[in-house]
């Protein structure tokens, strides 16, 4: 049985060739799913009535199910989504005035353990399949009570949930591209923001597949610190990541890329470490989103102070770059930055490792 979520426009369009289908076909019955959130194709009304019978015997619509629900007093809710073998995801929505945000989850837990993110912790099971990754935004349109209107209730998605998307590549370009689908979700490319922890040659891959709003998750302005915060940056340091995100930029739909940057007390939150990050946004054209770190048990950080953070905001608004301080929002239910953990049956066995104390970080 073909779960239809798992196929992207391009794949959906040779299934149905496939079954001798024409592709406006595809098309079709891509809108009932993803427009229109439908999942019965009894009820995808100008579809023949030979290929809706054709479809309840080769194909489903089955989206992740939901675990569990919960609503912070902020208006931010978080979905716990079961992804089978005792795994589980979780997605978050962020209401704003002008605006709804989206987070998805990639992969089941993360292998990049970066040492402040309660995702990293639990360790990694595996990538979720496209149907796990789409069918988080098609859940949460029909659990936000989105409907045949037209009118968008999410408006942005964020890859930001558990997970390094570009370690997934394959399955979540195809996600990306039934958001960008005009038949789908019809989302622009500049509300559509991948991050990533800095796997390059995936950057590079990106750029030509779907290119799509960036976001880096930097947290270190220099290679000593950023190696022990980011172990990734040992494999691509910062010379080669920043020379990634400038080629990224020919082909981005924004023309700036978003530095992510956790703040630390104590760790990478100096004014000396600002000025640092001044020099970086010499080399690119970026922004700086200033996080306030999250805490969670037992991850041997605190959050900077207000003062400290707005210090460091201040340096880098002198210096005339765009920088904005994240509002903390549902750390109630532990939907905010770096909370996210879900359930994972961790395969790397990293739950059984020590956590690096935070003395042991240091201050470069």
């Amino acid at each position: 049985m073909q779960n239809l979520l798992d196929l992207d426009v391009q794949a959906l369009t040779d299934w149905f060739a496939e079954r001798g289908e024409k592709p406006f076909r595809a098309r079709q019955v891509l809108r009932w799913m993803h427009r229109f959130g439908e999942a019965d194709f009894d009820a995808m009304t100008d579809v023949a009535k030979t290929l809706r019978a054709k479809l309840k015997a080769e194909a489903c619509v089955l989206p992740p199910a939901v675990v569990r629900d919960s609503l912070s007093v902020d208006g931010t809710r978080k979905w716990l989504f079961d992804v089978g073998n005792a795994n589980a995801v979780e997605t978050v929505f962020i209401p704003e005035t002008s605006r709804g945000t989206l987070c998805i989850s990639s992969q089941a837990g993360c292998a990049l353990d970066c040492a402040f993110c309660s995702t990293g912790k639990q360790g990694f099971n595996r990538n979720l399949s496209a149907a796990e990754i789409i069918g988080q935004l098609w859940m949460a349109n029909r659990l936000l009570g989105a409907d045949q209107s037209g009118e968008r209730v999410i408006s942005n998605v964020v890859m930001m949930g558990m997970g390094e998307p570009l370690a997934n590549f394959d399955n979540v370009v195809a996600a990306l591209n039934l958001m960008l689908d005009d038949n789908a979700y019809g989302l622009s490319r500049r509300r559509v923001t991948v991050s990533t922890s800095g796997i390059v040659p995936a950057m590079d891959r990106l750029r030509e597949a779907c290119p799509v709003a960036l976001a880096v998750s930097l947290h270190a302005p220099n290679d000593a610190l950023r190696d022990k915060l980011v172990p990734i940056n040992q494999k691509y340091p910062l010379k080669e990541l920043l020379a990634a995100c400038e080629r990224y930029l020919e082909k981005a739909p924004r023309d700036f890329i978003t530095f992510e940057y956790v703040m630390l007390e104590g760790v990478n939150d100096s004014d000396e470490h600002a000025r640092q990050l001044v020099d970086i946004a010499a080399q690119v054209s970026c922004k700086y989103n200033l996080i306030p770190f999250n805490p969670f048990p037992n991850s041997g950080f605190q959050r900077s102070s207000a003062p400290r953070i707005k210090r460091f905001s201040q340096i880098l608004l002198d210096a005339g770059i765009v920088t904005t301080t994240r509002k903390t929002r549902g750390d109630d239910v532990d939907a905010a930055c770096g909370q996210l953990a879900g359930q994972v049956q961790d395969r790397t066995r990293r739950t059984q490792q020590r956590i690096i104390p935070i003395n042991e970080v240091g201050h470069e």
